[in-house]
């Protein structure tokens, strides 16, 4: 018998959505990733971020009923910036553009913002807590993640004010910080 082998995806290539609020949450993604469109007609769009052919396909469907998040399915979909003042920016930058989260968390493995585009889907904005995999693994296995598996509650304004005044990243990634 043929040893198994395991054999992984090598990157998560894109995702697709159904939307009933098409060319409002084309803007929106547009604004929210800072991306540019690679294709686009009135039932498609594929949009990207980065050197992808596409991370995100919307597919325009006005007759489907809003997305209440009252049905089993994808609950979020999450983006990971290089820094915590990365974060910030993008925070101020939204902000500026209309656009609020709906839920700040320290999730003691990242700092995240949650923001809900047109058709009410999740999107999490996050920056990891740990410099490297084996210090978050190892937190993970410490206990600490099961004390508090969600994590803690923040105001993105009081981050933006500690960021800004110079309060160390190290100190404004610690659950319960802001």
């Amino acid at each position: 018998m043929e040893e198994q082998k395991r054999v992984v995806p090598t990157k998560l290539a894109h995702f697709v959505l159904r939307s009933n609020h098409f060319e409002a949450t084309k803007q929106w993604y547009l604004t929210v990733l800072q991306a540019r469109i690679q294709f686009a007609n009135d039932f498609l769009a594929f949009l990207t971020y980065d050197d992808e052919h596409h991370r995100l396909a919307l597919a325009n469907m006005p007759n489907l009923p809003d997305n209440g998040g009252s049905t089993a399915g994808l609950d979020h979909v999450a983006f990971t910036y290089a820094s915590l003042g990365d974060l910030v920016y993008t925070y101020k930058r939204l902000k500026a553009a209309g656009i609020l989260p709906v839920w700040c968390v320290n999730h003691g493995l990242t700092t995240s913002m949650y923001y809900k585009d047109p058709d009410g889907n999740r999107v999490e904005m996050q920056v990891d807590n740990f410099p490297t995999v084996e210090e978050l693994n190892a937190w993970f296995h410490s206990g600490e993640f099961k004390k508090n598996p969600i994590g803690t509650n923040y105001d993105p304004d009081r981050l933006v004010e500690k960021f800004e005044g110079g309060t160390p990243v190290e100190e404004l990634i610690q659950p319960g910080a802001i």
